[in-house]
């Protein structure tokens, strides 16, 4: 069975949870990456299978300028750092998925300094990406960039991680990742491939560019939206959409992540178990944005610092989180056993069955199982979950 089909990743951006300088330069290898230990019980406790991560590997600045694929950020750590953290996992039970950014280097990349015919050129210029001198294009038509692709893949796979999250994979063409994917898999046939796309038909660009699993942005975008204005007919639109998508692929499901507004920040405190239900019984992938489980807030500002809000620091260790958000966790790992207890969900039919602008009715199905869904937003925040078994959650509880 494929991890797509029962995975519950919690995203982590590295260079921010762990402290690590992102701006400024910093001297000399600091191993962070071992400060995530202590979370890893927390993660597994959460009911969680699968730790996401942001970039690890060196970079100038956020992680996604890369100036070498080969090496984890000293900012991190080293290679033992990050071996220590795989075997940590692994003893836990936790696949490990790496965020690999194949559409453009840093320009700090030493393919940029030799003018490397790996890169993409404008005219006589090398191409940016989006306007962004300091992120230079691959060029995906040169069948040297598949073989660069390729051979950072297996490196990592072959260093116990379980699959990559293809940063930007909208922007690559599909040929170019069906070409990695394919050889990859001669190797390591299980391994997982998320593709990051925001628009489009996700269940074509999975299939052209041979990949497991598309971000979910729409169904995102329908989830806070919804809550946030009082108006579920734009949910049942955004689930009717995610039932045609989820016919042909599964989806990576998620409430937050690391480029968006924290969940509780668009909704409020008292919707965000509502945005917790929904991820957790539809189809999908689910993943756990660092934080979220716990009511964090955090709204994307402008410049330089933009990402700082939403991609904080984390205390030492689980035991120094604040007590507020402790009812929240407690939701979401509810919510995380009610969805592994129902694995089918990964794949299930989902079909709204009723609606109006603040209550809607969904029910996601497979075979002779499933699990009918209730929200309502007046007069206050609730929800009711039934099962095909028997199960049964509420919320508030009586």
């Amino acid at each position: 069975m494929s991890l797509v089909d029962h995975a519950i990743w919690w995203q982590l951006y590295p260079l921010g949870a762990l402290g690590a300088p992102v701006l400024e330069p910093e001297a000399g290898i600091h191993h962070r990456l071992e400060r995530l230990e202590p979370w890893l019980d927390y993660v597994v406790e959460l009911g969680c299978s699968g730790l996401l991560l942001g970039p690890i590997f060196a970079s100038s600045a956020h992680g996604y300028d890369t100036i070498d694929h080969d090496r984890i950020d000293p900012r991190l750590g080293d290679e033992a750092d990050f071996d220590r953290l795989v075997t940590a996992c692994r003893e836990r039970g936790l696949a490990v998925m790496l965020d690999g950014v194949f559409n453009h280097v840093g320009a700090g990349h030493p393919l940029v300094a030799a003018d490397s015919p790996l890169l993409k050129h404008d005219g006589d210029a090398l191409a940016v990406w989006e306007g962004h001198d300091g992120l230079v294009e691959l060029d995906h038509a040169r069948p040297e960039v598949a073989d660069f692709v390729t051979a950072i893949m297996l490196r990592w796979l072959r260093r116990g991680v379980s699959g990559w999250r293809l940063d930007v994979a909208y922007a690559v063409p599909s040929a170019f990742w069906a070409e990695v994917t394919t050889r990859v898999r001669r190797e390591f046939p299980e391994s997982v491939f998320l593709g990051e796309v925001i628009h489009g038909d996700y269940a074509t660009l999975a299939d052209a560019g041979r990949l497991d699993s598309i971000t979910a942005y729409e169904l995102w975008k329908g989830i806070w939206s919804s809550l946030q204005t009082e108006n579920f007919w734009e949910l049942a639109h955004a689930l009717t959409r995610h039932a045609e998508f989820s016919a042909s692929v599964v989806l990576n499901t998620f409430v937050g992540n690391h480029d968006v507004d924290r969940i509780a920040s668009l909704v409020g405190e008292d919707r965000a178990p509502l945005a917790a239900v929904i991820l957790f019984t539809v189809p999908g992938m689910p993943s756990v944005y660092y934080g979220d489980e716990q009511g964090f807030t955090g709204v994307r500002g402008e410049g330089y610092h933009a990402d700082f809000p939403i991609r904080p620091p984390l205390p030492a260790s689980p035991h120094d989180l604040l007590p507020q958000g402790a009812w929240l966790r407690e939701i979401y790992s509810q919510l995380i056993g009610l969805r592994r207890r129902h694995p089918w969900l990964a794949r299930a039919h989902l079909e709204v069955t009723g609606k109006d602008n603040a209550w809607i009715d969904y029910r996601s199905a497979h075979e002779d199982a499933w699990v009918s869904v209730r929200l309502d937003l007046t007069p206050a925040p609730r929800v009711r979950i039934t099962c095909s078994d028997g199960e049964a959650w509420d919320w508030p509880r009586a």
